[in-house]
């Protein structure tokens, strides 16, 4: 446990952007979710609209700090392939 004035504010800190880096993540799943149901519904134009969505939000985790870099990159790289070979 915290002892120091500046050791609990740090906590009550992590604890704040803790919360908002699960939204943010949350969020990213929510987008790439939307592509695969869209792929295995067989609807090419929606899975490629749902992906237009999914890129921007994935690249947004990787400047907020939520995502590594070729973390995002794979996976946009990744559901990309996907939805040009449907």
């Amino acid at each position: 446990m915290a002892n120091t004035r500046s050791a609990k504010k740090m906590i009550r800190k992590i604890e704040r952007q803790t919360a908002v880096n699960g939204a943010r993540r949350s969020r990213i799943r929510t987008h790439v979710r939307g592509v695969e149901e869209a792929i295995a519904s067989g609807d090419k134009t929606a899975a490629t609209a749902a992906l237009q969505s999914a890129a921007p939000e994935l690249a947004r985790g990787v400047t907020k700090g939520v995502l590594h870099k070729k973390t995002a990159s794979r996976k946009i790289s990744r559901l990309t392939k996907r939805v040009q070979s449907m």
